[in-house]
């Protein structure tokens, strides 16, 4: 989890990009999605400010000045504790989404065979720690989705530890 150091401080990252090779627009996209930025304006963009997110702006800064873009990083506040709690709301909403997503995997994944199950949780482990670095703000669906996931784990262990055991 974050640590932010103030809950009023804000990270912005303000970009331009040339429309083509559109490669690089997408990239950029991309990283910014996977920040869980909240989109202020049309190539305005904002995280809770700590020294990773900033660091990782001031990359993305640093890309676009590279591809030829304009970029600029800024350390700012809303005015409003109301604009503040949307932009926290709409971080929010999009990593539960996704924890809901997970949730829904695991629950259907009990009826797969032994293999499968321990892929599933595999794989679904990864997707818990690709949302992680973006929920900021955690949801109640973060601690439940792994649940579902520890319990899907449980269950395949508890199968293949009955299986090695009747064989003894």
């Amino acid at each position: 989890m974050h640590t932010v150091s103030r809950a009023e401080d804000w990270v912005l990252l303000s970009y331009r990009l040339p429309r083509e090779p559109s490669t690089v627009r997408v990239a950029v996209w991309r990283k910014l999605k996977r920040l869980g930025v909240v989109q202020v304006l049309d190539g305005l963009v904002a995280l809770p400010a700590d020294a990773r997110t900033r660091e990782q702006l001031e990359w993305i800064a640093q890309e676009v000045a590279e591809a030829k873009g304009e970029a600029a990083v800024w350390l700012a506040r809303p005015t409003s504790r109301a604009q503040e709690r949307a932009f926290a709301k709409q971080m929010t909403e999009s990593v539960t989404s996704d924890y809901i997503g997970v949730m829904e995997e695991a629950r259907d994944a009990q009826h797969l065979d032994d293999v499968a199950r321990a892929r599933t949780v595999a794989r679904l482990r990864r997707e818990l720690a690709r949302i992680r670095p973006r929920d900021f703000f955690p949801p109640p669906e973060r601690e439940r989705a792994q649940r579902a996931v520890e319990k899907l784990a449980a269950s395949t262990e508890s199968k293949a530890t009955k299986r090695t055991g009747s064989r003894s």
